[in-house]
């Protein structure tokens, strides 16, 4: 069966990368494992830059029937704190309902869905086979942290240091209109967050980064019951982040790699959803158009992801992290270039350094 385009995987990056293909008059294969709806471990934390990606492709609504979250409130490994409002709000949507509102549009946009479990590419130099059974112009793998398709192309997974583990679930909370993290001096850099759905429910979890040894359930969730008081949620399942410190090449002869399948994880903050819709959209444009991808992310992601780096090197130190907040509790505008870095595709600026090099003396009270 001949396409276009064949994406492999139907979450955010696979969907977003079908409906940009089809949009430029690709025949599009979606093919996933999973049936929709389904659950999908994760923050549920939907940013409004991924939101602007979204509607840039025709896809509107997909934030319906949940309410802004409106603030943030950040607190650092030695106890430094600050709550402010966001500069744009985002949203809490659980994954179940995200995706499939993600693959319908796909599938409303012309893209043809088939519930398969992959196996095997081959790239034949004129053509993509898929399990000897689908065979398209284009593949792109979109298939997650486990990617089948960047196996495939002989990329092992992040190593220690580079990949971070999580576990989340939902609890029951009086918390509204803030989404809540708290960052810990333990296994530093690790966090736990509450992200409140609206309805009296908030998704809470904990993760940190792998450094060689694994890391229990029972650990995960003792630390989340530390660092936010009194969550005891249901629903706990635990994810792997590939963080964008260790990205493999984005694309090999007719095969290209977006999302989660690409480490694209912000290592600030292990935001992934705005990375997810940004990379499908422009592999999806460029399957269909030829143009080159790696060019293409380059010149969108290149020198955020290069910021973004920089701070994920630079929070080694969480006396950093902690002058950071400090800094953002006194200046809007250091919290605003925070959170556009973490959630989005901002970087530092010098007056943001400057404030944060001027906090570095000051010192802050221990947490858990």
């Amino acid at each position: 069966m001949d396409f276009d385009v064949a994406v492999i995987g139907a979450g955010p990056a696979g969907s977003a990368a079908a409906i940009a293909a089809c949009r430029a008059g690709a025949r599009v294969l979606l093919l996933d494992r999973a049936g929709f709806p389904r659950d999908k471990p994760c923050g549920d934390g939907i940013a409004a830059e991924a939101v602007t990606v979204l509607e840039g492709l025709g896809v509107h609504g997909v934030t319906d029937g949940y309410p802004a979250i409106g603030r943030l409130r950040l607190v650092g490994p030695g106890g430094s704190a600050v709550a402010r409002e966001l500069p744009r709000v985002a949203h809490t949507v659980p994954r179940r309902v995200f995706d499939e509102r993600l693959v319908r549009a796909a599938v409303a946009a012309g893209a043809e869905l088939r519930r398969h479990t992959v196996r095997s590419i081959r790239d034949d130099g004129d053509v993509v086979t898929v399990d000897d059974r689908f065979r398209a112009g284009t593949v792109i793998g979109a298939d997650g942290a486990g990617s089948v398709v960047r196996r495939a192309l002989g990329h092992p997974v992040n190593p220690p240091g580079h990949l971070a583990v999580a576990i989340r679930g939902y609890a029951p909370t009086t918390n509204t209109d803030e989404q809540v993290i708290v960052t810990t001096r333990q296994r530093w850099p690790a966090y736990a967050w509450e992200f409140p759905l609206g309805d009296g429910t908030a998704n809470v979890g904990y993760g940190e980064v792998l450094r060689g040894e694994p890391l229990t359930r029972a650990y995960l969730l003792e630390r989340l019951s530390v660092l936010i008081p009194g969550a005891v949620p249901d629903g706990v399942r635990g994810h792997h982040l590939p963080l964008s410190t260790w990205r493999p090449p984005a694309s090999r002869g007719r095969v290209l790699l977006a999302g989660d399948a690409l480490s694209l994880i912000n290592p600030f903050t292990g935001e992934g959803i705005f990375y997810a819709v940004l990379s499908g959209s422009l592999a999806g444009q460029a399957a269909a158009g030829g143009t080159a991808y790696r060019t293409a992310l380059r010149d969108r992601l290149g020198r955020h992801l290069r910021h973004s780096r920089f701070a994920a090197w630079i929070s080694r130190q969480p006396r950093v992290v902690d002058a950071a907040v400090a800094a953002a509790d006194s200046d809007g505008a250091v919290f605003d270039r925070m959170v556009e870095l973490g959630l989005g595709d901002g970087v530092f600026d010098l007056r943001t350094i400057g404030r944060i090099v001027s906090r570095l003396g000051h010192r802050h009270p221990a947490t858990p």
